[in-house]
């Protein structure tokens, strides 16, 4: 009986420290640039990352990396993991899985898959996934969105289709006089001041009418009335171009706007605060880093007003390493919103790291600090 006894204290004492091991191993703080671990204490592998808020939990997307410099191509899907407090999160598995190699499908293994972002249709009761895709073994020169659906949040989803925007259709702020300019590429010197000024008059819109317009570089965002919007780089990642999505976000309605035209943005987040749109996007150098933009609207559809770069401090010119991927409402506070970023790692996918960090508001614009360790009671300031 002694050592039954024995033997349960024992066993209680060590299920004690590993549950004690596994409480005082939770994250209890953001920070950024750091390997960041779900509960399995495994490196989180959503990259390009959405997150979408349902029902009490948070659900994070984003792109499944392999290792080496092959890692960038989708070899597995897109990954999806579950929190309630936006610090721990559970894997939940593979909500998006490529299609067998060989089977000639849009997401057949060895495409690529990027940014995906997930929103949920209140009519339909549908998880809505749209990315940015390229066809495999065509480089980035398909250019296309893509879409699947599924009954879960976690999936698995089903994979549409995959498309060009809008073909036939003009921006709502584009010129008439510039729908019948038959000035083409071949007539201008790259990067000439006129070359950029016939860009910003649809130079790229004219030569992509019919096929529909580059989308790359893209994110969701579901305004308070339910509608939805794509927003993505487009033109040669020159202009980004926000559309209107149908009621069912399956589609496009056919309305949509250039945004900064010519500016050669991508990445886009956005967020909305007192009525007013807040952009943030990056410029266009790759793998590499820069100096993050910011931009304000009062309509959706423009005009949006510069900024200027959000980020300060030591590492603002390069947005401390990072290129933006979402803005996250933080729920249950008021106008508290987290800047999502990653700091992509060309030579070894899989280490990409994820740059988290709060955005404050100053003189009617976003402001982006470093923080090496932070929680969300930093919006309580």
């Amino acid at each position: 009986m002694k050592r039954l006894v024995s033997f349960i204290v024992i066993i209680a004492g060590a299920l004690t420290c590993v549950l004690g091991q596994s409480t005082s191993e939770s994250h209890q703080a953001f920070q950024p640039g750091e390997v960041w671990t779900d509960t399995d204490g495994v490196h989180i592998n959503a990259h390009g990352g959405g997150i979408l808020f349902h029902e009490g939990k948070y659900y994070w997307f984003g792109e499944h990396k392999t290792g080496g410099r092959t890692g960038n191509r989708a070899m597995v899907g897109v990954s999806c993991y579950s929190s309630t407090d936006l610090l721990n999160w559970k894997r939940e598995g593979v909500a998006l899985a490529v299609h067998e190699e060989g089977s000639g499908s849009d997401i057949e293994k060895g495409s690529v898959i990027e940014r995906p972002k997930v929103i949920y249709n209140e009519k339909t009761g549908k998880f809505v996934m749209w990315f940015h895709l390229e066809l495999k073994g065509q480089g980035y020169n398909a250019a296309r969105t893509a879409l699947a659906t599924s009954d879960h949040p976690t999936g698995p989803y089903e994979f549409q289709k995959s498309l060009r925007p809008n073909p036939g259709t003009w921006p709502v702020n584009f010129e008439k006089s510039w729908k019948k300019k038959s000035i083409t590429e071949k007539d201008l010197e790259g990067w000439s001041e006129e070359w950029k000024k016939e860009v910003a008059e649809g130079l790229f819109i004219r030569r992509d009418f019919h096929t529909g317009q580059m989308a790359r570089d893209m994110t969701l965002y579901v305004d308070d009335d339910g509608k939805a919007y794509h927003i993505y780089s487009a033109e040669e990642n020159l202009t980004l171009h926000i559309a209107e999505l149908t009621d069912d976000y399956l589609g496009f309605t056919g309305k949509w706007a250039v945004i900064e035209p010519a500016g050669h943005n991508e990445a886009p987040a956005i967020f909305k605060q007192n009525d007013k749109y807040y952009l943030i996007t990056s410029g266009c150098t790759g793998w590499d880093p820069n100096a993050a933009r910011s931009f304000v609207a009062d309509d959706l559809m423009g005009p949006w007003t510069s900024l200027g770069n959000p980020a300060v401090g030591e590492g603002a010119d390069l947005t401390f390493d990072s290129q933006s991927t979402f803005i996250v409402p933080v729920q249950g506070k008021t106008d508290a919103f987290i800047f999502m970023a990653d700091r992509w790692r060309p030579e070894n996918a899989i280490d990409g790291r994820y740059v988290w960090l709060p955005i404050q508001m100053k003189e009617g614009r976003p402001v982006l600090e470093w923080q090496d360790s932070w929680d969300l009671s930093y919006f309580d300031k």
